[in-house]
């Protein structure tokens, strides 16, 4: 059985083949995932934001992160809550994904 630690690597690598609807990068090198916790049982809470509080896929978005999240081995239910604080910028962005929209 894999450890918490394990199961959040897993679903990172999860949450890497997301990819956000109006920009051609997955939604952790966008910055957009700012926790994931893994319970001992295998329950996955993400806390996410999104580029903007007007986003056109506000209200179903988190179900599709959940979705990805929930077909990791070892996760036996995945949450979703989407915070807006603090808000998203271009900081939060991985090195590869500033040079992958020609941001460096």
């Amino acid at each position: 059985m894999s450890t918490p630690e394990e199961i959040r690597e897993h679903v990172i690598q999860a949450l890497k083949t997301v990819y956000d609807p109006e920009i051609p990068v997955n939604i952790f090198d966008l910055g957009l995932i700012y926790e994931v916790r893994v319970s001992d049982s295998g329950n996955v809470e993400v806390e996410m934001t999104l580029t903007t509080p007007g986003c056109p896929v506000a209200q179903t978005f988190p179900d599709t992160v959940a979705a990805a999240v929930r077909t990791v081995s070892g996760v036996s239910d995945a949450s979703v809550e989407v915070v807006w604080d603090p808000p998203w910028d271009r900081e939060r962005m991985s090195e590869a994904a500033k040079l992958q929209l020609g941001l460096l």
